[in-house]
């Protein structure tokens, strides 16, 4: 999915002397040609065969752009701001991190003009100086109030097709994922609805029974938004919708993996149990990605960002500062996954939950240019968006 802008924008770049991060010797250096944003060869390549660029690549290891799909915001911007300012900014910021697609998270107001929504479609698949914006992901309106979380009650509304249709009319084709509660009258029609329509139907922000949950499995539900956060928990007379996901073997779940959402033992126990290919790590990221620490305004109220985590000053958690890499580090040192299997949650599965796994998540010829180079402690040394280096050090 590159954009036409992008396209033209691209150069004949070389990576050299580059590890793939799957490569079975860890020693063995290869080499990736990209032509016109696409991978066109992978190999021992003639650094002279007439390249615009050659990127020396040390030796680092290269992977797959990494794939976020929940975050609100980043670099002192949000999706709300409503500006194309604010999309650069969050775009630009993600780069920083090794991710190279996003879809912008964010809630619908029934009763307002919601510009931010026209506005992020308007600039989907454009290119930002970063990541690419692949489409909407909506945290409601379709939710529980019971279980709304940091959402306020303004963005909540009844289930109803006519909402759905004026959604979808803002979106203009680009609302990729909805959270929606299965449990809420009208909602299993909204879920058949939107799986027609190529929508990503998660299951999320619900107070669903376990037998609720699998009524919106049935309906079209194949993901899972956040989970443990804004759901009920496991009891044991009352399973609730945490062991249906578990069960339900094609349904996928995102993962704040900082361990502050989730205690780290949680982490490596949904690991366990949903295994490498169900796992997608979100960052679940607001304004505060990319900045240093300190005091911010969110919604007109002012938190703290610290250690990674954003809160309200009376302790209220309101969201992740960490980028995508930051918490990839975090899932291998919580469940102890080799860098290979950690990489693949974060590129082949949100592209297979999204259909784009003939472009993205993997390395091979065909393939969208996005990229991202690894530095011995992990960290991003240089992302690459379309053929086109966006980020680095």
């Amino acid at each position: 999915m590159i954009d036409k802008a992008q396209k033209t924008m691209s150069q004949k770049l070389l990576i050299a002397n580059c590890i793939l991060f799957d490569a079975p010797d860890d020693n063995q250096a290869t080499s990736i040609l990209i032509e016109d944003g696409t991978i066109s060869k992978i190999g021992q390549i003639d650094s002279s065969a007439g390249c615009d660029k050659t990127l020396d690549a040390q030796d680092r290891i290269i992977a797959p752009g990494f794939i976020d799909i929940h975050i609100q915001g980043a670099g002192g911007a949000d999706i709300l701001d409503a500006t194309p300012e604010a999309l650069r900014a969050v775009s630009q910021t993600c780069a920083r991190f090794g991710t190279t697609s996003f879809l912008a998270t964010t809630v619908f107001k029934p009763n307002q003009e919601n510009r931010h929504l026209a506005l992020a479609a308007q600039h989907a698949g454009h290119d930002l100086g970063g990541a690419n914006l692949l489409g909407i992901h909506l945290e409601g309106p379709f939710i529980s109030p019971q279980k709304k979380g940091m959402i306020l009650p303004e963005c909540l509304c009844p289930p109803s097709l006519e909402m759905l249709e004026k959604i979808q009319q803002i979106t203009n084709g680009r609302l990729r994922m909805m959270t929606i509660a299965p449990e809420l009258p009208g909602n299993l029609q909204i879920i058949e609805h939107l799986v027609d329509s190529n929508t990503i139907a998660s299951f999320g922000h619900s107070n669903a029974t376990y037998e609720q949950t699998l009524d919106g499995f049935n309906a079209g539900i194949s993901h899972a938004t956040h989970l443990f956060n804004t759901m009920p928990s496991i009891h044991h007379r009352s399973p609730g919708p945490l062991v249906a996901i578990f069960e339900t073997k094609n349904v996928t779940a995102q993962l704040i993996t900082d361990g502050v959402h989730i205690h780290p033992s949680v982490v490596r126990l949904a690991f366990e149990i949903l295994g490498p290919n169900r796992t997608i790590p979100i960052t679940d990221g607001m304004q505060a990605i990319g900045l240093a620490e300190g005091k911010y305004i969110y919604n007109g109220i002012e938190y703290e960002s610290k250690n990674g985590t954003a809160r309200y000053k009376d302790g209220t958690l309101i969201g992740t500062a960490l980028g995508l890499s930051q918490l990839l580090e975090k899932l291998i040192a919580f469940t102890d996954c080799p860098l290979e299997v950690a990489i693949k949650t974060v590129t082949e599965n949100p592209a297979r939950l999204l259909g784009l796994e003939d472009k993205k998540g993997t390395i091979a010829p065909g393939k969208d240019a996005d990229l991202v180079l690894l530095d011995d402690d992990r960290s991003v040394h240089t992302t690459i968006v379309a053929g086109k280096i966006v980020f680095q050090k």
